[in-house]
């Protein structure tokens, strides 16, 4: 400690004060004393991210292609090679000394007096390694590369007697815009160059445990952010780091995330492929799978051929499944009270409920077929005549045959059904009994045949209708599962009178969810 003599000095008076207020003055004049000896000095260079001034081995200049804006970096290789493959190899190779000047970072003198300490640094440590970017031999539209530049043995000089050559025409552009109203500010999008600043940014970020800047508000803007950054890390060989770090990122978004993907599920299936994003992935499968082959196109050449296999395999097992619960559902019959297998002549009534559900279902699983005529609204009399000598009441009453030619004829102002298989099944594991084959239409297709037609004979009708809906309902039970985070609500056709599957909906999927994923249904598992 220097000691040094001060001059002395007249000083006032002053009250007398308890014995425990001076004690405690002085203990916070020595506690001060020793806080002030003990502080960092403002012009000592920083040990943290983006530059750990004291431990860091690996410089990095990301500069943009005019080399108006860059971003410095002081890192260190061992926590480059853990995060990358690329760094790992690329930083065993030795460094080649350059007696040439590296140019001056602008980003290193904002943080104190960097350029004081940077001879005695380099001094330290001979073998720095420093990474710029290649912006010579990039192409239009990629991303530029790290190469690693020779390291300079003496720090650039600093000049300032000429100024940029750019100088001139910025301050014209500056003239220009202050003509302009100030009521009239146009928000220029981010120019490709800060992409590339702001993907290495969060690259580094998320190497050293950071999180990245990428936006918590838009679910859209997110997506392109993370897309970009992905394909950083994919040239890095980081997607095991980074990919982890958007994952999370985007799963914070819950349930306007899962809505997005239901919107675009090839782009985001590319996306989790890349973030080995099991639930991001487990999510759009089940929405191509189910839509298929709707996004075949974007996805062909796009993505890995074990990706397109696992696809078409599942595809394949929707479709048996739907076949054999298709199958299943044309089997379904009802039973007298003997036992017997209904049919025309031992139980008539409960004979047209099943004939009523089988023509509901076949309208509402099969494509609309493409007629030849011209008035297709009007049924042929050869047509009439054929099922009038196919189809007979148990007296041989015409009555029964009209029943069945005239249910059909009945709307022909309606449209044929959209082949919307999604909405139909879940109509049919539905539990309100209104879903579907409703009381109106059952009343009017039991009216058809007047001789049928009465109170007891309707509730009657109705009940057997009831018990061929819960037979279905537990058909279709594999159908109607839904394995999607998206909540199964926005999946439920919306109460309506309307017994048609073509009935309004103001949500749902017109596809089926019930496709499960395994964990060996990722591809990055294989």
């Amino acid at each position: 400690m220097v000691s040094h003599i001060e001059a002395p000095e007249q000083r006032l008076p002053s009250p007398r004060r308890p014995p425990w207020a001076s004690s405690r003055a002085s203990t916070t004049r020595r506690h001060r004393s020793t806080r002030s000896h003990h502080a960092a000095s403002p012009l000592s260079p920083l040990n943290e991210f983006p530059v750990f001034a004291h431990t860091g081995d690996v410089d990095v200049v990301i500069s943009s292609y005019s080399g108006r804006k860059e971003q410095r970096y002081l890192l260190h290789t061992i926590i480059l090679s853990q995060c990358s493959s690329f760094f790992a190899v690329d930083t065993k190779r030795p460094p080649v000394h350059n007696a040439l000047p590296a140019p001056q970072s602008a980003s290193l003198s904002r943080i104190g007096d960097i350029n004081s300490s940077r001879s005695s640094l380099d001094s330290m440590d001979a073998r720095r390694l420093t990474y710029v970017l290649d912006w010579k031999h990039t192409r239009e539209g990629d991303t530029p590369r790290l190469v690693q530049r020779p390291i300079a043995m003496s720090p650039p000089p600093v000049s300032r007697n000429k100024p940029p050559a750019s100088s001139s025409a910025f301050f014209r552009s500056m003239s220009n815009l202050s003509a302009l109203s100030l009521n009239q500010k146009p928000v220029a999008p981010p120019s490709p160059d800060d992409q590339v600043l702001r993907d290495y940014d969060n690259m580094f970020r998320i190497f050293y445990n950071y999180p990245p800047t990428l936006s918590t508000v838009n679910i859209a803007d997110a997506y392109i952010e993370s897309k970009s950054l992905l394909h950083l890390a994919q040239m890095y060989d980081a997607l095991d780091v980074v990919g982890l770090r958007i994952d999370h990122h985007l799963l914070a978004f819950q349930g306007r995330l899962f809505k997005q993907i239901a919107r675009y599920p090839p782009s985001y299936l590319k996306l989790a492929c890349l973030a080995k994003s099991k639930l991001i992935y487990t999510e759009a499968l089940i929405h191509i799978v189910g839509q298929w082959p709707q996004a075949q196109s974007q996805l062909v050449n796009h993505v890995d051929p074990l990706v397109l296999d696992i696809i078409e395999d599942k595809v394949q097992e929707l479709e048996d499944a739907k076949l054999r619960i298709e199958v299943r559902l044309f089997r379904l019959t009802l039973t007298t009270s003997r036992g017997e297998r209904v049919k025309p002549s031992n139980a008539y009534l409960e004979w047209m409920a099943m004939s009523l559900f089988r023509q509901w279902l076949a309208e509402n699983t099969t494509p609309a077929p493409t007629s030849i005529l011209k008035n297709s609204s009007r049924p042929s009399s050869s047509d009439a005549a054929s099922a009038s000598a196919s189809v007979s009441g148990p007296s041989g009453r015409p009555s029964s045959s009209r029943a069945l030619v005239t249910t059909k004829s009945q709307t022909p102002q309606h449209p044929p059904p959209a082949h919307n298989l999604g909405r139909v099944y879940r109509l049919l594991g539905s539990t309100n009994k209104e879903a579907y084959l409703n009381h109106e239409e059952r009343k009017r297709f039991l009216k058809l045949t007047p001789e049928m037609y009465s109170r007891d004979n309707l509730k009657r009708f109705e009940r057997r209708i009831d018990e061929i809906k819960n037979l279905a309902r537990d058909a279709v039970k594999p159908l109607t599962r839904n394995f999607l985070e998206l909540d199964s609500g926005s999946l439920m056709p919306p109460p309506t009178g309307r017994s048609s599957a073509t009935a309004p909906s103001t949500g749902g999927l017109g596809y089926l969810t019930c496709t499960k994923v395994l964990e060996e249904d990722f591809p990055w598992a294989a």
